[in-house]
């Protein structure tokens, strides 16, 4: 069977920006099926249009289905499986620079775009039932802050099985100078390995 992994993007990203098209053909030159959906409306991206999005193109999802989500994209993610029939397990996830909090918004505007992402609740027991295995990265500075709140919750209450915490990564964007994530590749390449 084939494995495929599915790399979600951040807000107001795209398929090609940051380090997912670096990403995508380290995986692929491993032999993985790599899909990097231009999510809908990026700029002002939302849950339920985001879920079917992601819906549409994974299709039926099974133990061979991974999952690498970038800030809002862990979030999709996590709505993503939420959704997921009780019997269904996919074969992992990666979320860099996934959150539940996050504070120093640019702006009025961008606080509202990401209020129902902050303030609908996630099923987490729904989501850590349909995960066999998920790790996650964050970034000491990361600007949206949270990182201890978050690292703690991605452990206690999704039981992450590993939590990397780098130093000067920033939100892992093109503009924090991330174009290429080792930690990325590795940790994806360990989820699906045999």
């Amino acid at each position: 069977m084939t494995k495929r992994v599915f790399i979600i993007h951040r807000w107001d990203g795209k398929p090609t920006s940051d380090w997912y098209p670096w990403l995508k053909k380290e995986l692929e030159a491993k032999g993985l099926e790599v899909i990097v959906p231009e999510m809908p409306n990026a700029e002002e991206p939302k849950i339920e249009d985001w879920v079917n999005h992601l819906k549409s193109i994974v299709g039926i999802a099974d133990e061979n289905t991974y999952f690498v989500g970038h800030s809002i994209g862990c979030q999709t993610i996590m709505r993503y499986l939420e959704t997921l029939d009780e019997i269904v397990k996919v074969g992992g996830a990666l979320f860099v620079a996934g959150w539940f909090c996050m504070k120093n918004l640019e702006s009025e505007e961008v606080t509202e775009i990401a209020k129902p992402w902050l303030e609908t609740p996630i099923d987490l027991k729904k989501v850590k039932n349909s995960l066999n295995y998920l790790t996650v990265i964050l970034s000491k500075n990361d600007p949206y802050n949270c990182v201890k709140e978050n690292k703690e919750k991605f452990e206690k209450e999704l039981n992450a099985d590993r939590v990397i915490v780098l130093k000067n990564e920033g939100h892992f964007t093109e503009d924090d100078g991330i174009t290429e994530l080792p930690s990325a590749l590795n940790s994806v390449l360990e989820l699906a390995r045999e």
